[in-house]
């Protein structure tokens, strides 16, 4: 009986053990749950701490020679200029056999002054009354004073000695006002002040530095308003050049107008400009302008997906861009298929910058090669960037950079190298973008425009000008050529 109790005992003991283990256990369990999910919660903070500090890190190291930035950007920042080109052999300055630039002696001058030899310098006997021997010449080219001339117009009235009644003549259609400017000075003002980009009152100082002549600010405007309004026929037929070119250029910028940011559109071509303002910048803007919505050629532009949403016409990618980003990717993250594709890029620019005149594209075996080495490197890059594992609840999961750019290179393969299939089509979208500069330079000097009408004359006569330079026109004179009433009109490109 003893013994019994004694087990008993023990069984009890060993039971009260074992519950205590097993609570001890559960314990353990619970808090290795907690640690976990802690863990799990830490990993994620770690992971978002690690994506902020490398997108700011990115935000740093972004300059206007690895992204999109511009220039302006860079103003507090020491940068070491960078090119992607290879220096040549060649020494600075002009090489043999270039086109110099000189002033040449002309065979007729306006004005002759002779510097006469009155007495000889050796034994002072007097010369002059003999004839000389010979001359030598030099020529002075220099501007006469400028002034400001004054035509008066009369007009006779003469009463007529049969009825008694008077009769007066007609005064020219352009003298409509007792006094005002002729349309050489309406041309020097919208040279000055929309060519030039020169502000309004330092226009007016112009004036009256140089021809000794004050003029308004009004007299400016005025100018201004009448030349585009002369100009805008001409622009109307840009536009329809545009959209029957085979290759245009695409791009768009912000714009200050009465305080608020509006986007300036710009179209191109080598001798085409065609600039609209516009509130908007994606396709309801586009579609109001109305040349991409009817375009069936081939739109060069950047990665802006509102431009992809016009399937009419085909798209190339600005590979000046690609080399932007890519030169990022590699500055940034140190990964050498970023390296690869810009020397890739590089290569195939090169050798389409080297094809025999008359070609249209590059041969099958180099396309399939550049091809192939294209697809390498892309996949390369993406097994250094694989898929975010983590996925968001709604949307999809934030990529990386190098994966952002990978992704775009891969699913817009033909649009990125559509310049080796298509001779016509050029490497990046320089073109665009040199159109749209001197438009946002005329906005760091003399700041937003005041009136959206304001921005538009601007915009007017800026793309008449354009197609007229473009075109070997002297720009004063396209402009005096306007305001008389017969505009350069370009003519019709037969396509290539």
């Amino acid at each position: 009986m003893h013994d019994t109790d004694r087990r008993i005992k023990q069984l009890e003991t060993r039971i009260h053990e074992l519950e205590t283990e097993n609570r001890e256990l559960k314990d353990i369990i619970r808090q290795n749950e907690e640690f976990k999910k802690e863990n799990k919660e830490l990993k994620e903070t770690i992971r978002q701490q690690n994506e902020l500090i490398q997108s700011l890190q990115d935000k740093l190291a972004k300059n206007s020679t690895n992204s999109s930035k511009p220039p302006s950007s860079d103003m507090h920042k020491i940068l070491r200029t960078k090119s992607l080109r290879k220096p040549s052999d060649k020494k600075s300055g002009g090489q043999k056999g270039h086109t110099g630039h000189t002033l040449y002696f002309v065979e007729n001058p306006d004005h002759i002054v002779v510097h006469k030899v009155n007495d000889c310098k050796h034994c002072h006997t007097s010369l002059g009354s003999k004839e000389p021997d010979d001359y030598e010449k030099r020529q002075v080219f220099d501007i006469p004073p400028i002034k400001i001339v004054v035509t008066e117009h009369r007009a006779e009235i003469k009463t007529c000695d049969l009825c008694g009644l008077q009769t007066k003549a007609e005064f020219p259609p352009t003298v409509t006002q007792p006094t005002q400017y002729g349309n050489d000075v309406k041309a020097l003002a919208c040279y000055f002040n929309t060519y030039q980009l020169i502000p309004l009152e330092r226009t007016c100082e112009i004036f009256e530095d140089v021809f000794s002549h004050p003029i308004s600010e009004a007299a400016i405007i005025d100018a201004n308003v009448t030349l585009s309004a002369r100009v805008e026929p001409v622009n109307a037929i840009i536009k329809q050049q545009l959209i029957d070119s085979d290759v245009i250029n695409n791009d768009e910028t912000g714009l200050r107008v009465k305080g608020k940011r509006q986007w300036l559109h710009a179209a191109s071509t080598k001798t085409l400009t065609y600039y609209y303002v516009h509130e908007k910048r994606g396709k309801e803007a586009m579609d109001e302008i109305g040349i991409l919505p009817n375009f069936t050629g081939v739109s060069v532009h950047d990665h802006w997906k509102p431009y992809f949403k016009y399937e009419k016409c085909r798209h190339s990618l600005c590979n000046g861009h690609h080399l932007r980003d890519l030169g990022f990717v590699h500055e940034q993250y140190r990964q050498e298929w970023s390296n690869e594709m810009i020397h890739l890029l590089i290569q195939i620019k090169k050798r389409v910058d080297e094809s025999p005149l008359g070609a249209e594209h590059l041969c099958i075996e180099d396309t399939k090669k550049f091809e192939e080495r294209y697809d390498d490197i892309i996949e390369s890059g993406l097994k250094l960037n694989p898929a975010p594992i983590v996925a968001k609840k709604r949307g999809k999961a934030k990529q990386s950079t190098p994966k952002n750019l990978l992704d775009r290179l891969k699913d817009y393969k033909n649009e990125t190298l559509l310049f080796m299939h298509d001779f016509r089509v050029p490497f990046d979208n320089n073109q665009g973008e040199r159109d749209i500069r001197m438009m946002k330079l005329r906005q760091k000097i003399s700041g937003c425009f005041r009136t959206l009408g304001g921005s538009d004359v601007f915009c007017n006569i800026r793309g008449y000008i354009s197609t007229a330079r473009k075109n070997g026109n002297n720009v004063i004179s396209a402009i005096q050529y306007a305001l008389n009433g017969k505009p350069f009109i370009p003519s019709v490109v037969p396509p290539n």
